[in-house]
């Protein structure tokens, strides 16, 4: 029907948005825009380029998808749904995932009666992430139900491990970017204003020599990495102390505000020595002063642009890890997909050593992208639980014949000789009860072998467990027989346990 601007009024009555702040408020009214539907009326169709992450603001949108050539109701969002708060929640936005890995939309959004909803383009739905952290934790943990209802609506329940690891591993990695993005933008507001009055006061009495100086100094201090100060922490602080100290007895009233500027970049006190030389004793305190308002607003700028490199990285991790821009059956790069697998993990591996083992360029191998990732999240999720958050997980990639073998390793305390013959079995589960479905490694199994005509082994003693998957690579000739389907092909079939 049309489209209008957001009021600030409205989306702070908005569940998504509750508990932000005036100025937030404001930014997402002036960064959005508000779009009318009628009855009947088409927000997105499944297979378009996914342009806007959608709130709505009022009445309701029904989510289809075709599946098996039939089109299936997958969710109702609704403003008036009577649900508990987060399912709730979760029906008043739609579209963050396709629009976050940068793809087409996986499902088609229709208007039930009068509709009105917020849209957000990409670039600005990073940056609201990052801007408002509030609606960063609203909007990833809701991933993992709406995942769940749309694999039980569509028949696909054999990816809801992985995208609800998925799901946890963006709320993980965009917590620290967009905390520093937040504390900069909190030291901005501060640092700038006085920078200008430290500017003022020393741009009146400075001699052209005295400027020339601190130029140097603030050259100096933005060549020298991050970190090359002293490697351990106690060096750090005995350092950061004997610049305050210096700094404090040369006119600096808060030498805690430059010294760990300093510090964190190996500048000493012989460096502020140098440096007191080429200033005039009574203009130092101001120099030191302007120096340390201006170093600070640099620093504040570079966590700020760290943070949104990271962000990006963070979104082209999702992206290779869904592999949304790819057709369903492609060449994989195994090595790529377990690269993923293990960026989206990173914060079960915490305290955990993982070692790669890849040999030289290898075949692609053909087959489902997404499935393997499956695979590879089952293996390296169960081998960091196996481990406790301390050990070593070792992922190795080699051919073996005509077929490329991946084995993932860890140092456990092994699985029991007992149950081992039934690790592949459907429901079956070692852990306690509700800490796991007992189907992990038997879709990873089917996965393996059903779909890829691959195998899948395991062998393990305490300390040593080894779960080995054997693909085929692409075949000899064009013109090469099929194997019997469903079977693997003979050089990827699992080989005797005392070889």
């Amino acid at each position: 029907m049309g489209a209008a601007d957001l009021l600030p009024d409205e989306l702070r009555a908005h569940p998504l948005f509750d508990g932000l702040t005036g100025e937030q408020y404001r930014w997402l009214a002036d960064s959005g825009r508000s779009h009318e539907l009628g009855d009947g009326e088409v927000l997105f169709a499944e297979g378009a380029p996914a342009r806007f992450f959608v709130v709505l603001l009022d009445g309701e949108l029904l989510i289809s998808k075709v599946i098996d050539d039939r089109d299936e109701v997958l969710a109702r969002h609704s403003t008036r749904d009577g649900a508990e708060e987060r399912a709730m929640l979760a029906h008043t936005f739609t579209g963050e995932l396709c629009v976050l890995a940068g793809d087409a939309y996986l499902a088609t959004a229709t208007s039930v009666g009068h509709s009105r909803v917020a849209l957000y383009d990409r670039d600005t739905f990073l940056q609201m992430l990052v801007r408002a952290p509030r609606v960063s934790e609203m909007v990833v943990p809701v991933l993992a139900l709406r995942a769940q209802d749309m694999i039980v609506s569509g028949g696909r329940r054999s990816t809801l491990a992985s995208l609800g690891t998925l799901a946890a591993g963006i709320a993980h990695e965009l917590n620290n970017p967009a905390s520093a993005v937040i504390r900069a933008i909190g030291e901005l507001d501060d640092a700038v204003e006085e920078l200008e009055a430290a500017a003022e006061t020393w741009g009146q009495t400075a001699e052209q020599a005295e400027r020339a100086a601190l130029a140097a100094a603030r050259r100096d201090w933005l060549a020298r990495p991050r970190g090359s100060g002293p490697g351990d922490a106690l060096g750090v602080s005995l350092l950061e102390e004997e610049l305050q100290d210096w700094l404090e007895d040369h006119g600096l009233g808060d030498g805690s505000s430059l010294a760990p500027l300093l510090a964190e970049r190996g500048l000493d006190t012989g460096w502020l020595d140098d440096l007191g030389a080429r200033v005039f004793d009574a203009r130092l305190p101001a120099a030191l002063r302007y120096l340390s308002e201006s170093l600070r607003i640099r620093s504040c700028v570079m966590d700020v642009r760290e943070a949104g490199t990271r962000v990006s990285a963070i979104v082209r991790n999702t992206k290779e890890y869904t592999n949304l821009d790819r057709a369903p059956e492609s060449d994989v790069d195994v090595r790529e997909g377990l690269e993923s697998t293990l960026a989206m993990l990173r914060p079960k591996l915490a305290g955990i050593t993982v070692v790669r083992d890849y040999a030289p360029p290898l075949p692609r191998v053909p087959g489902y992208p997404t499935e393997l990732n499956q695979v590879w999240t089952n293996l390296v999720d169960n081998a960091a639980g196996a481990m406790g958050g301390r050990g070593e997980l070792r992922v190795s990639v080699r051919g073996e014949g005509g077929c490329v073998l991946v084995e993932v390793a860890d140092t456990g305390p092994g699985i029991d000789p007992a149950v081992l013959p039934r690790v592949f079995e459907p429901f079956f589960t070692t852990k306690d009860i509700g800490a796991g479905t007992g189907l992990g490694l038997h879709l990873s199994h089917r996965i393996v072998t059903k779909r890829h005509r691959g195998s899948i082994t395991v062998r393990s003693r305490p300390g040593d467990t080894r779960f080995q998957v054997r693909l085929p690579g692409p075949p000899a000739s064009p013109g090469a027989a099929a194997e019997e389907d469903g079977a693997a092909p003979t050089s990827c079939r699992a080989l005797p346990a005392d070889a």
